[in-house]
């Protein structure tokens, strides 16, 4: 099953894989509800499904988050709509089913409500990342 939303939110590919990383999910995302570990593109969150390693990955126009063990093998992408003029970021989540039961389905939507709302208010993320003031350049993209 896959599941699809878009935010406005005026991010370029570059911008998205700087400011989203492992250890900024729950800033991003309610349903991401801590970081419980994390080191380069690995780590382990505590979200609303429970505990789960994660995995990042740097994708040609965004970014990609993977939870390996996770029995329905669910990822989801980032990824700027274009360039950063026309102000939109595409979030898309998939799962290795093609039926499941309504109550995750439900979690799943709400999962991608929560993205949304998250990306929508960018400012106010930004705000709380700027006391970061990380500059590290992001590794390019590759395929």
């Amino acid at each position: 099953m896959e599941f699809l939303t878009t935010a406005n939110m005026p991010f370029t590919a570059n911008e998205l894989q700087r400011y989203l990383r492992i250890d900024t999910l729950p800033l991003w995302c309610a349903s991401i509800d801590r970081v419980l570990s994390h080191q380069g593109d690995r780590g382990r969150i505590y979200c609303s499904w429970g505990e789960f390693a994660i995995h990042q990955e740097i994708l040609r126009d965004g970014v990609r988050f993977t939870l390996p063990g996770c029995p329905n093998a669910l990822q989801w992408t980032v990824t700027a709509d274009g360039d950063k003029q026309t102000g939109r970021v595409v979030v898309h989540c998939t799962i290795n089913q093609l039926q499941t039961d309504s109550d995750f389905i439900e979690s799943l939507e709400q999962f991608m409500s929560e993205w949304q709302a998250g990306l929508q208010a960018w400012q106010e993320r930004m705000q709380e990342l700027a006391d970061e003031r990380n500059t590290t350049e992001c590794t390019p993209w590759y395929g």
